[in-house]
């Protein structure tokens, strides 16, 4: 039973640290209780600012906007307005489908195999879990599936087939309102897209008028490197949505990003109680200013990103019988391995040993880690010491059980 938590460690309540590689699911990129969010949030607090505002303009969200436009959009030469959802990643994901279809006057979506959107049943449309979508109990139409980047292998593009697909009136494939897409997959096994499909992807929308969504819920806010996830691609999405380490402080807060030209919402008409977290706002406005005044809070990331890729390459070139390939970017990375038993197994060994990290994958065969951008040099090394032990340990477990069966 965890009982708190400081940066990249979690304490038990017998006082056992623990380094955590899932934070949050990715909703803790800077760590846990940030000392200057936890500040500036108490204060707030103390000073009886608004708690919950529905859509009225408030301080808070005021400033939140005003960081936001300066220090994320402005650099970045992108125009977007901003809409205030449901609090979950889930809730941006379904506003911005809403707004496609509402925009062009299409019902299909183009989304990728693996991908991963929420589980509310439009963002469940457009994802490929079997586990998830037979959750639904309802037939989901809407959305066709299209082959992510590498998934029918490294030479293969698949944004020629699904530009071929656009174009030929009689391939099945209905004219969609959008394209959907992760630039790193999360949940499908941390397989990061090609900056050339990326690049192709856009050429292909733009194209064939179609719309481009990036979901940056989990890729986003720094966890890849750059602040958005397509930055290195250069593309500009006609919508992206945020969630998860967006509050910084691990708060409840979505927002889906809109290109000006369709804003078309009509007052009110895609709504809900709990849009625009005020408590989050404060954070969030603390981590902005914090972490990406100027580039060198993403430079950190980078080296931390590189560090971990060659700690996983020294486990891969040690236990090259098991793992069968490395996966993602930034601080966003994955070892495949051989299956998806030996990853739980590895996972059980890790958390035996003071490491919190989990699997994702269709088969679960994927050990990801999702370590906070903020962890010392010293933590990362000790976290890779012990999952070089857990790989160790469940290899050699798997060998037993193996012989003993025999």
């Amino acid at each position: 039973m965890f009982d708190k938590a400081q940066g990249a460690i979690l304490t038990d309540e017998g006082g056992n640290d623990f380094i955590d590689f899932l934070a949050g699911a990715g909703s803790l990129n800077y760590g846990h209780n940030d000392p200057d969010m936890r500040d500036a949030l108490v204060e707030y607090l103390g000073s009886g600012g608004i708690t919950h505002g529905l859509d009225m303009h408030t301080q808070a969200k005021a400033t939140f906007l005003n960081a936001f436009e300066k220090y994320i959009l402005e650099p970045r030469k992108l125009d977007y307005v901003l809409q205030f959802t449901g609090p979950t990643g889930a809730n941006s994901v379904e506003a911005a489908l809403k707004l496609a279809r509402k925009t062009t006057g299409r019902s299909n979506v183009i989304s990728f195999t693996n991908g991963f959107h929420g589980v509310t049943l439009g963002a469940l449309a457009v994802t490929g879990n079997e586990h998830h979508r037979g959750a639904a109990g309802v037939d989901m139409p809407g959305c066709s599936i299209m082959p992510y980047d590498g998934y029918l292998g490294q030479d293969v593009d698949s944004t020629e087939y699904l530009d071929r697909a656009l174009g030929d009136p009689s391939s099945g494939v209905d004219l969609p309102a959008a394209v959907i897409v992760e630039c790193v997959q999360g949940e499908g096994g941390l397989t990061a897209a090609r900056i050339e499909w990326l690049q192709n992807l856009e050429r292909v929308c733009r194209r064939h008028d179609v719309l481009l969504i990036v979901d940056d819920i989990q890729a986003g806010c720094g966890r890849t490197g750059t602040f958005f996830s397509f930055e290195p691609a250069g593309i500009k999405p006609d919508m992206v949505t945020l969630s998860k380490s967006l509050s910084g402080y691990g708060l409840p807060f979505a927002v889906t990003l809109i290109s000006r030209a369709l804003d078309i919402w009509k007052p009110g008409e895609h709504n809900g109680t709990f849009r625009g977290n005020n408590h989050a706002f404060v954070t969030a406005t603390v981590a902005i200013e914090k972490f990406w005044k100027d580039d060198s809070f993403a430079n950190t990331v980078k080296n931390k990103g590189d560090a971990l890729l060659d700690g996983f390459k020294e486990i891969q070139k040690t236990y090259s019988d098991q793992v069968v390939e490395l996966r993602g970017r930034g601080m966003m990375r994955g070892i495949v391995v051989s299956s998806g038993d030996l990853a739980g197994r590895i996972v059980a060994e890790a958390f035996k040993r003071g490491l919190v990290i989990e699997t994702s994958g269709a088969h679960g065969e994927v050990v990801k880690c999702l370590a906070s951008l903020t962890i010392s040099e010293e933590e990362l090394s000790s976290a890779l010491e012990i999952l070089n032990q857990a790989f160790a340990a469940a290899i050699n477990t798997g060998a037993s059980n193996l012989i003993a069966a025999e």
